[in-house]
């Protein structure tokens, strides 16, 4: 136990002083393992852990959404779920950042990545918002928020990462993020329409479309809807398994991206270089993150933290109270993904000893690291606003962002007690 305990606190260490996370979980790992092992039987293991994910079927998905993602980001397709939109929302109070939250959602659903849709966000609706004078902390915030939604609503890559670090169905972890990821998209909302009942000159109303212009701007949003119905029908009707379901999105995309002749031989070949960066950089940190599990497994310090919640004598919600709690805190220094790779190898026995359901947790995980994305002082969808909008003042975001972290903390309560909201779904597919 001594040497997962070290291993742990290294990696933490690591972290916090913005050590590459797939070089910290790596090199920790490798030691460790050979601390525990022995030199012979580490390499071998090492070896094994490596080329089993490799050659892993499931992992194919990662690399296969994230085409996907990056295609229809390159090719405007945010622009267009902006436009429909604000077409139908932007006359009322708040209706551009209303419309900016409903972009969020539907470019998340495509993308999978918060930071992604966050930095695409902050120039597609930022400008507008501006011109029509919403204030610098509702913007900022309205995006930073909404690209909170990013690892939530399907296809998810941080749910993929959690699925493969689990072994848990990622199909019907998309599932399960459907329900939850709307309640996030309606409080936001919420939030939204009330501060603009409150101080009206945070948010004035743009101006009304006529009802040419807004059946005009539906045109642009029928690749999102045939991909979106494509990849969650085909997965809650079992046509297909999560990895089919990304190879037919990723090709759908490229399809309607070359029909609409929005993708030049440039973007074509940038397109596929960052997913192959991107994808890489996750695989780095997806064998660090297999091997720190093999490492707390042989050190024995699952089965410490098991025994010492036994002798706690916690009932199963204040467990659940004390993990969240260590995820929050964490997340306010931490990168989500960081915390994810970290924390959930160690907490799983013990969510699976006291009886939870390994996709409700990974939901509630899910849910805990969005809300890291936007907390002080390391808010991670803040920073990339704040490099791609430099005059905006990091108080005037993180002032904005309150209203929305409060209702991600009632979307959080809801979850917990009400465990329907988030396995319904994936009981009814069953």
């Amino acid at each position: 136990m001594i040497t997962g305990l070290v291993a742990l606190a290294s990696v933490l260490l690591l972290a916090f002083m913005r050590v590459p996370l797939a070089f910290a979980l790596l090199t920790v790992s490798i030691i460790g393992i050979a601390v525990e092992l022995g030199h012979e039987a580490s390499l071998t293991m090492i070896s094994m852990t490596i080329s089993d994910a490799v050659f892993s079927y499931e992992l194919a998905v990662v690399p296969l959404f994230i085409l996907m993602g990056n295609i229809l980001s390159r090719t405007g397709i945010s622009a267009d779920l902006f436009r429909a939109a604000n077409a139908y929302l932007g006359h009322v109070r708040g209706g551009m950042a209303l419309s900016t939250m409903a972009t969020c959602a539907g470019f998340s659903a495509v993308c999978g990545s918060s930071l992604a849709t966050a930095a695409t966000m902050s120039k597609v609706a930022y400008p507008s918002m501006k011109k029509y004078g919403y204030s610098d902390s509702l913007a900022s915030a309205t995006i930073a928020a909404g690209g909170s939604l990013g690892i939530l609503i399907p296809p998810s890559i941080i749910l993929m990462i959690y699925g493969i670090l689990t072994q848990t169905n990622i199909g019907h972890l998309f599932i399960a993020g459907i329900v939850p990821g709307i309640l996030g998209l309606v409080l936001y909302m919420l939030a939204i329409y009330v501060i603009a009942l409150i101080k009206p000159e945070h948010a004035p109303r743009g101006e009304k479309s006529s009802l040419a212009e807004k059946l005009s701007s539906l045109k642009g949003v029928w690749p999102f809807c045939l991909l979106f119905a494509l990849i969650i029908g085909g997965i809650y009707a079992k046509i297909f398994t999560a990895t089919e379901a990304a190879g037919m999105g990723a090709g759908f995309a490229l399809i309607i991206a070359l029909l609409q002749r929005r993708m030049s031989k440039a973007d074509f070949k940038h397109i596929f270089l960052e997913s192959a960066f991107t994808s890489v950089m996750l695989y780095s940190v997806l064998f660090g993150a297999m091997l720190f599990a093999k490492l707390v497994a042989f050190s024995g310090l699952g089965e410490g933290l098991l025994e010492m919640v036994e002798q706690a004598q916690l009932s199963p919600y204040q467990l659940i109270l004390v993990v969240l709690l260590v995820f929050l805190l964490l997340g306010c220094v931490m990168d989500s993904l960081a915390i994810i790779l970290i924390c959930v190898p160690l907490f799983t026995p013990i969510i699976l000893a006291n009886g939870f359901d390994l996709i409700w947790f990974g939901i509630i995980v899910v849910v805990v690291t969005e809300i890291a994305l936007i907390t002080p002082p390391i808010g991670m969808n803040v920073f990339v606003l704040k490099a791609t909008l430099p005059h905006v003042a990091f108080t005037d975001i993180f002032k904005g962002l309150v209203p929305f972290i409060g209702v991600d903390l009632i979307r959080l309560v809801l979850l917990v007690l009400f465990p329907a909201f988030t396995l319904q779904m994936v009981y009814w597919m069953q």
